[in-house]
């Protein structure tokens, strides 16, 4: 006899299908792995209503009450968001149930990641995973408030700049005006969007949109970008063959070619617009691209060294590594990943080493102990007192710093001087005043991130000493004495990454001092390290070398939250799970290997049987 609290107990059982916080969705085709016992009770209500077993093909078990739907999506397979037909709500309580008919309705409820609510050996799982990511990676689930209805969801993929193709996701879609003579329209391919898009938002996360740079958007579209930094009172201006092409092309600060050569269906032409937007640059060029692997791609018509969709429109797409070498081939510069399909290419090379060094600097959370001791003047005491708020601004910087500052690098330097007369004097009195095993573990640290942030340079190309910032040489004198010795240690460093034994010694001390961490052996021999992103600033320079090189490769990691390090092949690994804060489990949507040898990244959709969908022991990773 089924009960409420029988039935909690079996639905909280569920280890399968989309749970929500109040409910769990399944797909008829999993019922049989729910327990036996609820399974009837489903059937049984079907049966009960006379509800023809091909009118509903999706079960909604309630979390929290004694009540269930039984709901029917007859695109379910074939559409990418099927929308609602009828919905069946039972209280299994009152023995009542209510029928809504949604066929009439212009804007009905909607579907979304339906691979949670099959099992993954349904013959359609990858495709469904594969239009999850497309849409995660839109920023299409960024708030979920506004997704459970076909208009609000068709809108939301509208403002974000892609549009819907056989049930998958285009940006700038390019359409043929003729299949004969395949002309593009290319004036077609921009869409209207009412927030910034993904490059220009990689800009304003690294501090380059505070308003100290001008920005040229090289193939604005309609100017949603444009219309955006101008509202916060930015310096922006555009130019577009199509919308704008009687705007002149200006030489700006920064320069973005954002989602531009996907639609460009000549080599030649997509080089030479690289080309052109580099030319304008004075300081940064941002490049974007979209990317898709070889199995999506293989359903399109190929045309040239792309494909056409079945509305006759044409893209272009990259592996991660394919548009690295296309863009470093075109400008002869080096490329830098900040992003899956997003790169920087610095034509300022002081702003480069600034932003690549900010890369590797560690962030500190210091415990101002700030009581004095025994501080023999009296006249120091009372300064200290009355200008503690100055004083403890002035030791941050130094904390920061690991030395004393110069006068450029503390922005009151005017107030300390007036009172102490050279800053080396108030750092002697802060020395005194403050803890200074503080400063020791600072001075450690900034020497550190100096040693990594050199040898990770190496790995690319050489900077000259002309062309580090004035902070860097002043820290190269205060921590190496001289750039020659600072590029000696960090070669040292660097060649060690290939030194599997010292990988090995590093991982087996890694796994015993950071809070958590997974090693895993073969053969009783350590075979990988794998720990949680948060703990990367722990891990010792050669560590930090060996992983901040290979992400050289790949950008930053914005969706990755586990880093595996294989110890004997020269490889890097990143998952990336949905939801990893709060499910116990949560399910892996990407995984990236980084092949540090091949110089070349392999996106994995994660969806092979002999790999586990989910993971397991999450405490392990992470206190």
């Amino acid at each position: 006899m089924m009960n409420a609290p029988l039935f909690n107990e079996l639905v909280s059982a569920i280890q399968i299908g989309k749970k929500l916080p109040d409910a769990i969705y399944l797909h008829d085709s999993a019922l049989l792995s729910v327990p036996d016992k609820l399974h009837k009770v489903i059937l049984a209500v079907g049966n009960a209503l006379k509800i023809p077993r091909d009118q509903w093909n999706i079960v909604k078990l309630s979390r929290k009450d004694f009540a269930l739907s039984l709901l029917h999506y007859p695109d379910f397979e074939h559409d990418a968001y099927p929308a609602l037909k009828q919905s069946v709500t039972v209280n299994l309580e009152k023995l009542s149930h209510k029928v809504t008919d949604y066929t009439s309705y212009d804007n009905p409820p909607i579907l979304h990641r339906k691979e949670t609510m099959v099992l993954e050996t349904h013959p359609l799982y990858e495709e469904f995973q594969q239009i999850t990511q497309e849409g995660e990676r839109a920023g299409l689930y960024d708030n979920s408030r506004h997704i459970g209805f076909k208009a609000s969801w068709e809108a939301l993929i509208n403002s974000h700049g892609y549009e819907l193709v056989d049930g998958r996701l285009f940006r700038n879609s390019a359409l043929l005006n003729n299949a004969d003579n395949q002309q593009i329209e290319r004036d077609k391919t921009a869409i209207v969007r009412y927030e910034l898009s993904a490059p220009m938002k990689v800009l304003a996360k690294h501090g380059f949109l505070n308003g100290q740079y001008s920005i040229f958007d090289y193939g604005c579209g309609r100017g949603d970008d444009l219309r955006e930094l101008e509202a916060h009172g930015l310096d922006a201006l555009g130019w577009d063959p199509n919308f704008l092409p009687d705007a002149d092309k200006v030489n700006a600060d920064l320069v973005n070619i954002g989602f531009v050569i996907n639609v460009i269906e000549e080599r030649n032409e997509r080089m030479e617009a690289i080309q052109g937007a580099w030319e304008l640059t004075k300081k940064l060029l941002v490049v974007s691209a979209m990317l898709a692997n070889e199995s999506y791609l293989a359903r399109f018509t190929p045309y040239k060294d792309g494909i056409i969709t079945s509305r006759n429109t044409f893209q272009k797409y990259y592996t991660q590594s394919e548009l690295k070498m296309f863009i470093e081939l075109s400008l002869d510069e080096a490329a830098i990943a900040v992003a899956p399909g997003i790169y920087f290419v610095f034509k300022d090379k002081y702003l480069e080493q600034d932003y690549l060094q900010n890369r590797h600097k560690r962030k500190h959370n210091w415990e101002h102990k700030s009581k004095p001791i025994n501080v023999k003047e009296a006249r120091t005491q009372l300064l200290f007192t009355k200008h503690g708020e100055l004083f403890e601004g002035f030791w941050e910087v130094c904390l920061l710093l690991g030395r004393c500052p110069v006068k450029e690098e503390f922005d009151r330097a005017e107030d300390l001087l007036a009172l102490v007369g050279t800053m080396k004097k108030a750092f002697r009195l802060c020395l005194a005043f403050y803890d200074k095993e503080e400063l020791e573990i600072s001075r450690k640290m900034r020497r550190e991130d100096l040693l990594v942030y050199f040898a990770v340079s190496l790995f690319g190309k050489r900077k000259p000493y002309k062309h580090q910032p004035e902070q860097t040489k002043r820290d190269i004198k205060e921590f190496f004495e001289t750039h020659k010795s600072a590029q000696s240690q960090a070669t040292e460093l660097l060649f060690q990454i290939s030194d599997t034994q010292r990988i090995e010694q590093e991982c087996l001390a890694a796994h015993q001092t950071l809070p958590q961490s997974v090693l895993v052996e073969e053969c009783d021999q350590p075979h990988s390290l794998t720990f949680h992103k948060q703990y990367l600033d722990l891990l010792s320079p050669l560590l930090r070398v060996y992983v901040s090189s290979a992400l050289q490769l790949y950008g930053e990691l914005e969706d990755i939250q586990l880093i595996k390090i294989h110890i004997t092949s020269g490889k890097l690994t990143l998952l990336g799970y949905e939801d990893f804060e709060h499910e116990d489990n949560p399910r892996l949507k990407e995984r990236v290997k980084i092949k540090m040898a091949e110089q070349d990244v392999d996106f994995f959709d994660y969806v092979d049987e002999q790999y586990l969908a989910v993971l397991e022991g999450k405490d392990q990773y992470v206190a």
